[in-house]
């Protein structure tokens, strides 16, 4: 079963961390391949069940604090991407976005519509990267049947914009301070399945062993399998 990792940007180790996903999904049955070209990659999608954004690329047009970097990283995906993407999921094919995933492609409003939330300059944010504790809401939910509530080291993105059908089935908070805020969610999106987990800043926080467990599950059942 095949994947497509989108991944690179800013701030984020993703190279060693999009391969630890890798190696996580492989161990689940899907075999993935990783580009930080989000253009060619849509191109190539044809024949993968699962899409997999795992990258930090957004407009960059938010203030002067990102022009430095506006010239390597800032992006907007093409309209043949954003279709590439609608049709994708809509004739079936299952979307897992990954912690930074809420943040890209912010001048499409179709993207956060697909995700189920999406980052919204001048109110979310986060807490300063450290220690994390995890709260499980539905645990008789097939993603976290079985599972324990963790602990881990991550950012908690907060007050992101939700759309109305999504249910939070867990919460995550900074044990520095902090409200709880919801990290995990799935929902139907035509004939596809989307799934967003909220965590995953690095690649000792994919490997953590529990956030492990739930990620293979939350890309088979994307994937249409058995989680």
């Amino acid at each position: 079963m095949r994947n497509l990792i989108l991944t690179g940007g800013i701030g984020h180790p993703f190279a060693d961390a999009a391969a630890a996903l890798a190696a996580t999904l492989r161990e689940a049955g899907i075999e993935s391949t990783i580009t930080e070209d989000i253009e060619a990659g849509l191109a190539a999608l044809d024949g993968c069940v699962l899409l997999t954004v795992y990258a930090l690329r957004w407009s960059m047009t938010q203030g002067g604090k990102y022009e430095p970097h506006r010239e390597r990283w800032g992006f907007s995906l093409s309209p043949t991407g954003r279709q590439t993407i609608e049709r994708h999921v809509a004739r079936g094919g299952g979307l897992l976005g990954v912690h930074t995933a809420s943040i890209c492609f912010d001048d499409w409003p179709g993207w956060g519509a697909i995700l189920g939330g999406h980052w919204v300059w001048g109110r979310s944010a986060h807490p300063p990267f450290g220690d994390v504790e995890t709260r499980l809401d539905a645990r008789d939910h097939p993603l976290l049947a079985g599972l324990e509530a963790f602990a881990l080291r991550d950012e908690v993105y907060g007050d992101l914009a939700l759309q109305p059908d999504v249910v939070p089935l867990a919460h995550a908070r900074a044990v520095s301070g902090g409200a709880w805020q919801p990290i995990l969610w799935e929902r139907r999106v035509g004939a596809g399945r989307v799934v967003y987990d909220a965590l995953g800043h690095d690649a000792a926080s994919i490997d953590q062993p529990t956030h492990r467990r739930l990620l293979a599950r939350c890309a088979r059942l994307a994937a249409g399998l058995p989680p």
